[in-house]
Parts: structure tokens; C-alpha cells; sequence
């Protein structure tokens, strides 16, 4: 995406916003297709599918290295990276726990990713969709 939109953080405008539209209209088409109740990775499958039909980039399960004072100490591998500008986890349970919401910031905080999306295909009567921006803290 262009700089632009990251310039505009501290303003109060939204990260990614026409990226950030598209994501989450793929996963609402997909969520109306499928409804809930199917295994993690058939979403996983299914959203990639939508995105690619948005004409979006997607990177399934790309490997992101960790590091601590410049040492590499690990790897995580996020879900999908979309047009390699926003990280996404998804989930396919009944409800988000307060780990599942940490776990995710977490994972944020430690790759290069100003944008996120944590998304639960799982729960019975609408998706949750938690957009998360780890950018001004990162910087501090």
C-alpha cells in the first residue's frame, strides 16, 4: 500500500483502509457461504480464495523470523499476510478467549506488520472480526 496511509496514523484516519475493506468483505462473503462450524483450515482455504478473487496478494503460513536486540531467536508464522502489508489469524471456535486476543497482540508486536486482523469464523450467528494496529508502539 502506499505510504500515504501510514502517514496518516496519528491523524485518526484508518490503516489500510481500502485493503482493510476488501479483507473484510472476503470474509464475510465466506462466513455467508459457509456459516460456522467447519474446521479452521477450510476457512483458512476458503479466505484465500475470496482474497485472490478481490485480486489480493496472499501468503499462506509465510515465515516471519523474531529477533531480540538484532538475534534472530525464532520464527512465527502467521496465518495469512495479505499483499505483504496486513497479518491475519483466524479461528474457528464458538468464542475468542482473552488468550486467543493476547496471543494475537502478541504475535503483532513481533513481526514487521503495522496492521492485523484476528478473525473467528467459528461463532454461531455472525463472524468476529478484531482489527488490531501495532504501529505507534513499535516506534517507541
Amino acid at each position: 500500500m502506499p505510504q500515504k496511509y501510514a502517514e496518516k496514523i496519528g491523524s485518526g484516519k484508518l490503516l489500510y483502509p481500502e485493503l482493510s475493506y476488501k479483507i473484510r468483505g472476503a470474509c464475510f462473503e465466506l462466513y455467508k457461504e459457509l456459516g460456522c462450524g467447519h474446521k479452521e483450515v477450510v476457512y483458512q482455504r476458503g479466505l484465500i480464495e475470496k482474497l485472490k478473487a478481490a485480486n489480493l496478494k496472499v501468503n499462506r503460513e509465510r515465515q516471519v523470523p523474531v529477533f531480540v536486540n538484532g538475534k534472530k531467536v525464532g520464527i512465527y508464522t502467521p496465518d495469512l499476510v495479505v499483499n505483504e502489508t496486513i497479518m491475519m489469524e483466524l479461528k474457528a471456535k464458538k468464542f475468542l478467549t482473552r488468550q486467543d486476543s493476547r496471543q494475537f497482540w502478541q504475535y503483532l508486536q513481533v513481526t514487521p506488520y503495522k496492521l492485523g486482523f484476528l478473525v473467528n469464523f467459528g461463532k454461531p450467528g455472525g463472524i468476529q472480526i478484531i482489527r488490531r494496529v501495532y504501529d505507534t508502539a513499535r516506534n517507541k
